[in-house]
């Protein structure tokens, strides 16, 4: 009984050669995540400013509004409906480079070329504090975390000055540097610690309550630094500079952990992205988004160490902002245009979150409660996704058998052959002559067909032969085919012209073919003179 069971097991036919696509991967959770931010309806064009936008940074406080500077100007915008909000240009005299909001959102400050570095109030835009210091244009300025009453900032005279906002002084100048500062942050763990990058290569951690010693830690880059950031810990560092991304473990002495070098070009701009995970370690639930002059921006997973997405923009990228609630990702470019995404969020008083994959909270329709009266009541549980440790006992899948699979589980070989021809299959066909061949009842079949059912495997080997997926296997068959038809092809007027049609093909396929080479001839050189250069 059991040999009979064994024998009665079908197993349908298919082509020994799949074609491979280039998008055969499937996309991941979290490049879905990514890809949903999106720009608006209401947005129907990108945001475009005066210039180039050297700074993107939002507000720490609800609704995350954000900040962009271009020209001489500020550039608030709503962290609600994402439309232009206020327009601080007044109080600068050249273009802005840096902002940075304070930690209750109610002031922020920003730095010029000028050399002077301005504290605003953002109802009135009035200039509250004029911080004057600097020698050369402000490159960075940093509020800490929670500190309201002193920043830092840094330019292009080597300099880091650590500021008291009240008496609008100088506490501290901050030595080291031998080149421009361009970038710095502050510690998201202590006011009393940040770090700055410099054009020297090199990266310092300063602390203004150890200021004997200059800065308490240094490191090396090994290209100008373009930006820097500390990760949500406070125990680790990435710095841009050149076409590389690095991570640097402070905790650990400056040892360095990483390195990424997928752009193709200048990194100018990094910041940190949140994917909505609230449990976990830290490197689980944030990644490092990387923006360069070659147009891409990059997500990282430093937990890891790998790219997890990418994503093209027609112009050269100069800054990059996250919002602290994940809703909100801007892209600053040279030519003065903002791209702005946002993840969709119905708004309705029947949904409610859930929580997709780790990324982030979605909101879904409230489903009704259950009830024995209800006939979804009975039909409960079978869409229930497993958890983790349960075991799956998968009902084996019914298997659909086509006619020529039938035909060829009775034997009857020249019958299935034909029912494939006629299927308008051609993988199929193909697949059907593949087990021919192994059962060697391939070519008997073709010397039993009539002249009618020759003429029709003549008329798919025309069509088919020069198609490289089959070529291979179809033009030995077809010399085959000729060689021992030859009589009954002579004698048929209509399988003569599908022999001429035949040759017609192949000799233009060995034209084509004989084209490519020549092209391919003359590109081969070109490509190693310029893969010299």
């Amino acid at each position: 009984m059991a040999e009979t069971q064994s024998i009665a097991r079908t197993f349908p036919v298919k082509p020994k050669l799949k074609p491979t696509s280039a998008n055969s991967s499937t996309p991941t959770p979290e490049s879905k995540y990514w890809k949903s931010f999106k720009t608006p309806k209401e947005i129907q064009t990108p945001q475009t400013l005066v210039s180039s936008i050297n700074s993107i940074v939002f507000s720490p406080t609800s609704p995350h509004d954000f900040a962009a500077a271009h020209s001489a100007t500020v550039s608030i915008y709503s962290g609600k409906t994402l439309e232009p909000k206020t327009t601080i240009s007044s109080a600068f005299r050249d273009t802005v480079t840096s902002a940075s909001f304070r930690s209750d959102g109610r002031l922020i400050a920003a730095g010029d070329l000028s050399g002077a570095v301005q504290v605003l109030d953002l109802k009135t835009r009035v200039p509250l504090r004029r911080l004057r210091g600097h020698t050369r244009p402000v490159r960075v300025v940093r509020y800490p975390r929670v500190d309201k009453l002193h920043l830092f900032s840094g330019g292009d005279d080597a300099i880091v000055k650590y500021w008291d906002i009240t008496t609008e002084s100088k506490i501290y100048d901050l030595l080291g540097h031998k080149d421009y500062v361009r970038c710095g942050d502050a510690s998201p763990v202590s006011d009393d610690m940040f770090v700055s990058g410099s054009y020297d290569h090199t990266v310092k951690v300063w602390d203004v309550r150890v200021m004997n010693s200059g800065s308490v830690m240094e490191f090396d880059h090994g290209k100008p630094v373009e930006d820097v950031i500390y990760l949500p810990s406070g125990g680790l560092v990435a710095t841009a500079g050149g076409n590389s991304v690095k991570i640097w473990d402070i905790l650990g002495g400056g040892k360095l952990l990483c390195t990424m070098e997928s752009h193709n070009k200048t990194v100018t701009s990094i910041c940190v992205g949140k994917i909505g995970k609230e449990s976990g370690e830290e490197a689980q639930q944030y990644r490092i988004l990387s923006v360069a002059l070659d147009g891409y921006m990059k997500v990282f997973d430093y937990a890891k160490f790998k790219i997890t997405h990418s994503m093209r923009f027609p112009n050269p990228l100069m800054s990059v902002g996250f919002s602290p609630d994940c809703s909100t990702r801007v892209i600053g470019a040279s030519n003065g245009t903002l791209y702005i995404g946002r993840r969709k969020v119905k708004e309705s008083e029947s949904m409610e979150l859930v929580d997709v994959g780790g990324f982030g909270q979605v909101e879904e329709p409230r489903r009704r409660v259950l009830r024995p009266s209800y006939y979804r009541y009975f039909l409960r549980g079978q869409s229930e996704k497993p958890s983790e440790w349960d075991y799956l006992i998968k009902k084996p899948k019914k298997i659909k058998v086509t006619e020529h699979d039938k035909l060829l589980k009775k034997f009857m070989h020249k019958e299935a052959l034909l029912a494939a021809l006629n299927g308008k299959n051609p993988a199929n066909v193909v697949a059907v002559m593949e087990e021919l061949v192994a059962r060697k009842k391939l070519m008997r079949c073709v010397s039993n067909l009539e002249t009618e059912e020759l003429g029709l495997l003549l008329k798919f080997l025309q069509r088919y032969s020069t198609m490289p997926r089959f070529s291979r296997f179809l033009m030995g068959l077809t010399k085959k085919v000729v060689e021992m038809r030859a009589e009954d092809i002579k004698s048929s007027d209509e399988l003569r012209g599908d022999i001429r049609n035949l040759k017609r093909d192949v000799e233009e396929e060995i034209r084509l073919q004989q084209t490519l080479l020549q092209i391919q001839g003359i590109v081969t050189p070109l490509l190693k003179i310029a893969g010299r250069r």
